[in-house]
């Protein structure tokens, strides 16, 4: 049945509305999907959107990460599975090794082999910055970290390929990736080897210059060495439009870098080195403090855009032609206000002693051949095997002088059974002096030290010669010896602080202290350091009389300045403490802890030197023949030479003493516990051991220079080094002939009790002293009756200063000393002292 026209027409008109309809909804749909996706765009862009992609990020470069460690290790085991994988090998059960899976492991075996080689692991740190970047936790450029990241890819990946060849062609790994193994040979096909080459280094140059403008500096200093680096940092262009180019913002005309231009350095984690100190901050990763904080970048174009009407071109580059031609003016004007004191200036031309001073020994290496350690091994198993011991293990390490034999004891030995054995292993070895230390500290092993047969004297020379004693930066460096290992010993005196060094006659104590003192003297300028030497024997430290005002130091108008009389002792040491006192005094104004703290201020003129400040050096007191000084003085030794133990560490004043009678009156507890640095030769009882070290070890030692130092847990057993008289006598001679100090360094003259009650009374009023009313105006502006005060502000002699005092009694301007009190001043004004001044 045919349908008739008006249906017709009536279902046209249908569709037409339903069509009509859908047209006028489908923008609503549209609409409403734009809306979705604003949606999505907006939350990234806010904060949470932001943390939530950016936590993702971090994750997966972690993720990536270990994906790449572990395809190091493991990449060789999954190699055949990765080169033709199904979905049987990678699917459940998989026998992938890689930490992170089949997925982790196709993604290393790709980035890696298939792309970039080593160099892929730049895709994790950018990846790993950038989620950084957007959880906010540290502000970076990321456009400055995706350059570089990607430069640097592709830069080593070549550069891999190219060094590396086909030199890793049975390995797991192409260090290269094809990228760098392809391009690399293409190169090599265009240009050669050295074209290659001159092209990696060319870029590297360009990508540095792109990093730092700095670099330029540089590759001209090295084009031309002699040339300042501050000459060609002055000469840098600084015109408007170059800045403008390189940092992206408006004009600078003083042509200062800002922190924007700062971003262009190279980032730490890209291992890039740069001189530049801005650079390195602002391309390292800093922690966000506020995101609305302006920083210092922006600052800058506020100066610069002001309301004021711009200057023409010319007068801008006028200007900065004026501040490129005056700035080295100003410098020059102010260098010398500003240069470093210098403490050595005095002796500028000093010379250090030379290492040819010193006997060179030959065969001094030690020589202990396979049949003496093979014998004494056998000796030392029969020995325990005979006792029912049973070892695992052992090894022998040879010393100059003693041999070090390693044992590890088979389960279930006790240590105490091996210990017990030590008078058996000496009778078996025939040796004098077997140790045995059970257990070594810090192994699992019995040491049993055994001496050479042949025992090598060890040199001063080649102590003094080797790396770790030039190349040293401790304070007071002081290198005593070897180790059973044959490595150099040494110690730092202002760390011990102090040291007591003990031992029988004729077994290396004196020589011992001559090494101390002769690695002092070849590290240490004569500013820098002063020897206090106490020598009761009178013969001993003699030879070091010739270089009393280079080196030594005494109090004045005390003779020689190597101190044998007891009398002159005492005095030194209560001398010594009050220039202990004085130095604390000076520490605490000039607000420094210690004296390496203060020196360091002092020379770079911080200090005022009309307020008493000056440079101190270090002062090292060694007592020899510690226990006779006892016997005649007893306690006025003792507790000088204990309140400098306690006190003198931070100012710079350090004590050595020795002593051939390590017995507990000598030795007293209050010395012991002030001097932790121990130092003890053989000694010819336990007692005496245990006296020094609080051990026994001592007695067993061989002598001749045989020791053992401790500082600390557990000591160490040291070669002491060999410096003959003859030796001595050359580096003493070498330093006394070249110019010296007028005198010896002085130290403060202590007060004789009962000595101020008379002193006015012999004052000699015909010879006043031209400082007279200096110091009486002194005194009077601070009200305060001080020899001290005088000394420390006109910097003169304690002598001197007591005259000057005693004048001032006589005259009437302060009273009568009162003990350690200071004195009253009895002259309140200035027109009094005139008057008084008047009528002299």
């Amino acid at each position: 049945m045919q349908p008739n026209r008006q249906s017709i027409v009536h279902m046209a008109k249908k569709t037409k509305e339903k069509a009509s309809a859908k047209a006028t909804h489908k923008p609503a749909v549209e609409e409403k999907k734009d809306h979705i996706f604003k949606n999505f765009f907006g939350s990234v862009k806010n904060e949470i959107g932001q943390f939530i992609v950016g936590l993702v990020l971090a994750l997966i470069a972690f993720y990536m990460l270990i994906a790449f460690i572990s395809f190091f290790t493991t990449g060789a085991a999954d190699q055949s599975i990765l080169e033709n994988p199904t979905s049987a090998d990678l699917g459940v059960g998989n026998e992938i090794k890689n930490s992170t899976g089949a997925i982790g492991a196709q993604m290393a075996n790709y980035l890696i082999n298939g792309c970039f080689g080593i160099s892929a692991f730049f895709f994790v740190i950018f990846i790993g910055v950038a989620g950084l970047k957007l959880m906010k936790a540290y502000r970076v450029k990321l456009t400055k970290w995706f350059i570089c990241c990607s430069l640097l890819l592709v830069w080593f990946s070549v550069a891999l390929g190219f060094l590396c060849g086909t030199s890793f062609a049975d390995s797991h790994i192409i260090p290269g990736g094809l990228h760098g193994y392809n391009v690399s040979n293409w190169l090599t096909s265009q240009i050669g080897a050295p074209g290659v080459w001159l092209l990696l280094l060319v870029t590297a140059i360009l990508f540095a210059i792109y990093l730092s403008r700095e670099t330029i500096n540089l590759i001209r200093k090295m084009l031309h060495p002699h040339i300042p680096l501050d000459k060609l940092r002055r000469h840098k262009d600084s015109s408007p439009t170059e800045e403008k180019n390189l940092s992206g913002e408006g004009e600078n005309p003083e042509g200062e870098t800002t922190p924007e231009d700062e971003g262009e350095a190279t980032v730490i984690d890209l291992d890039v080195d740069t001189p530049v100190t801005t650079l390195e901050e602002e391309m390292s990763i800093t922690p966000v403090v506020d995101e609305e904080v302006p920083v210092v970048e922006e600052e800058i174009p506020i100066v610069v855009e002001n309301n004021e009407e711009p200057a023409p071109e010319g007068d801008e580059q006028e200007k900065e032609l004026e501040m490129e031609v005056e700035t080295p003016e100003d410098e020059e004007y102010d260098g010398p206000q500003l240069e470093p004191y210098n403490p050595k200036l005095d002796l500028e031309n000093y010379h250090y002693p030379t290492l040819d001073l010193l006997k060179k020994y030959e065969n001094n290496a030690p020589s202990v051949d396979a049949e003496e350690l093979n014998a004494k091994k056998d000796r030392i198993i029969e020995v325990l095997r005979n006792f029912g011991v049973e070892i695992a293990s052992i090894k022998a390490t040879v010393g100059p002088t003693i041999t070090l034999y390693e044992i590890t004891p088979a389960p279930g030995v006790r240590i105490a059974k091996i210990r017990n054995l030590e008078n058996d292993i000496a009778l078996s070895l025939a040796a004098l002096g077997i140790r045995i230390i059970a257990p070594i500290p810090g192994k699992g092993t019995i040491g049993i030290e055994v001496p050479n047969a042949k025992p090598r004297i060890v040199p001063m020379e080649t102590i003094l010669a080797s790396k770790k004693y030039q190349e040293s930066d401790m304070e007071l460096p002081v290198a005593v010896g070897k180790t059973i290992s044959n490595e150099v010993y040494m110690f730092d005196l202002a760390k011990a602080p102090h040291l007591l060094v003990a031992g029988a006659t004729g077994m290396g104590k004196s020589v011992g202290l001559n090494a101390i003192v002769t690695s002092l003297l070849y590290k240490k300028h004569p500013a820098e350091l002063k020897f206090v030497i106490i020598d009761p024997k009178k013969v001993e430290f003699s030879i070091y009389a010739p270089i009393e005002n280079h080196f030594l130091a005494k109090v004045p108008d005390s003779g020689d300045a190597i101190i044998t009389d007891v009398d002159k002792v005492v005095q030194t040491l209560n001398s010594l403490c009050v220039e202990m006192d004085t130095r604390y005094d000076l520490l605490k104004s000039a607000g420094a802890r210690n004296i390496k703290e203060y020196n360091a201020k002092f020379i770079e003129r911080r200090l005022n030197p009309e307020k008493g400040h000056k440079y101190l050096p270090y002062i090292v007191v060694i007592v020899d023949e510690f226990g006779d000084l006892i016997m005649t003085a007893g306690r006025e030794v003792e507790l000088p030479i204990a309140r400098i133990a306690q006190l003198a560490r931070a100012v710079g004043i350090h004590m050595i003493i020795a002593t051939q009678r390590p017995t507990t009156n000598i030795i007293t507890g209050t010395i012991k516990a002030n001097f932790p640095a121990r130092m003890a030769f053989r000694t010819s009882s336990m007692i005496d051991s245990r006296t020094i070290l609080d051990r026994p070890g001592a007695n067993q030692l061989i002598g001749k220079g045989d020791m053992l130092y401790l500082q600390g847990q557990d000591p160490v057993r040291v070669q002491c080094a060999f410096v003959d008289t003859p030796e001595v006598e050359n580096i003493v001679s070498h330093i006394a002939v070249q110019q010296s100090y007028l005198s010896a360094f002085e130290l403060p003259e202590v007060q004789v009790e009962g000595g101020d009650s008379s002193g006015a009374a012999d004052v000699d009023m015909n010879k006043l002293d031209p400082m007279l009313r200096d110091a009486a105006q002194l005194i009077i502006t601070h009200q305060q009756g001080s020899t001290s005060l005088i000394q420390r502000k006109f910097s003169i002699g304690y002598n001197r200063a007591g005259r000057i005092m005693d004048q001032l009694e006589r005259i009437g301007v302060v009273g009568p000393a009162q003990g350690s009190k200071p004195r009253d001043v009895l002259c309140q004004t200035e027109m009094d002292l005139d008057m008084i001044m008047s009528n002299l």
